[in-house]
């Protein structure tokens, strides 16, 4: 199956994508991965993207989409995607509707992670990381003590964008970026949505049931 997966900041998509494309067997595919892969092996649209990154610039539209198409047309993606992080506006989804239409494929199922606002700020507010790269949670996932990294024993921090101020602005940023993308997709038939506000294997045997039933 084709996939793309919509989920605000502190859905859980980036852990349900990875559960459902080791289920399904299709990869999953994220921008920041392409990105990070075209500019590891010195691509010439990754060393395009490299010259706005390094200005602190967005990616345009029309080189991000030349790196997802050249990833959707290899051959891991014969028997289907998982899309993670595209389209996150309308003119983004009519470009990866042309790309797949010139692959030859279909979108099978726009997937909707949904989680009510005051859910995602508890999660996200709630985090803690460190320099080594270990998260906790001050709620689901203590450190044995508190403020210390289980691993290497260095004091945790807050990240400045999960601070409240900060995820507020992004929610309004995702909600406002996706609200017309729901609407595009419910029209074209091929949106379904989920409560992602259930624990996380709650929420994995609950889409895949959707999308079982959808493969019957």
């Amino acid at each position: 199956m084709n996939i793309v997966l919509f989920g605000p900041p502190g859905s859980g998509k980036g852990t349900q994508a990875k559960l459902l494309a080791e289920k399904y067997g299709v990869p999953h595919i994220s921008t920041g991965d392409i990105l990070r892969g075209n500019l590891n092996n010195e691509t010439k649209l990754g060393l395009e993207a490299k010259t706005y990154m390094d200005k602190g610039e967005l990616v345009p539209d029309d080189v991000l989409i030349g790196l997802i198409k050249d990833r959707l047309s290899d051959s891991d993606c014969a028997s289907g995607f998982l899309l993670d992080g595209y389209p996150r506006t309308l003119p983004q989804a009519e470009a990866l509707s042309k790309i797949l239409s010139e692959l030859g494929k279909n979108l099978d199922v726009v997937l909707n992670i949904d989680v009510p606002d005051e859910k995602l700020l508890k999660r996200l507010a709630g985090r803690r990381m460190c320099v080594c790269g270990a998260s906790y949670h001050i709620l689901f996932n203590k450190p044995k003590q508190e403020g210390i990294c289980d691993l290497c024993g260095s004091k945790l921090y807050q990240r400045d964008d999960d601070k409240e101020e900060a995820i507020m602005n992004r929610l309004v940023v995702y909600q406002n970026q996706t609200r017309p993308l729901i609407d595009h997709y419910t029209q074209a038939g091929v949106m379904l949505t989920i409560n992602g506000a259930a624990d996380i294997e709650v929420v994995f045997n609950g889409i895949c049931r959707m999308l079982d039933d959808l493969r019957k």
